[in-house]
């Protein structure tokens, strides 16, 4: 059985600098935050929805990363965590627009990837989720 974990999230550097570095057509208008301070969510339910709201399309998700400070390169539903009958958990990417990371792996669409305790998931221009144990940060 997997022990309880959280949701880390916080800016990382190296991923944004990465980003950049491949001059997608956006990547001269993003900024990385000059202040964006980590935050954690407990892992519980069926699944943990990662993405940004929208009212219009009825999307809140349980990982909100609206802002501020927002990514804009977080789709609205970016990837989920899905519990697992063993109490681990494993993280599928839907088919967000600028893909996901996993320990610096991309994840295939639709295709579920195991992760565990200290696992760095990488969404958007600079966003990083890192699976902690129980709600320590």
């Amino acid at each position: 059985m997997g022990a309880a974990l959280s949701a880390v999230i916080g800016a990382d550097r190296a991923h944004y600098d990465e980003m950049i570095a491949q001059e997608g057509p956006d990547a001269a208008s993003v900024v990385f935050p000059p202040y964006c301070p980590e935050w954690s969510v407990p892992l519980s339910g069926a699944q943990m929805r990662i993405g940004r709201r929208s009212r219009s399309r009825g999307l809140d998700p349980e990982i909100d990363l609206t802002g501020p400070p927002q990514d804009p390169g977080v789709s609205h539903l970016h990837a989920v965590l899905l519990a697992q009958p063993d109490g681990t958990w494993t993280l599928v990417d839907p088919g967000s627009a600028n893909g996901t990371k996993v320990n610096g792996a991309p994840v295939r669409v639709n295709v579920p990837v195991p992760v565990a305790d200290g696992d760095r998931i990488h969404v958007g221009a600079w966003t990083v989720i890192t699976l902690r144990p129980g709600g320590t940060p």
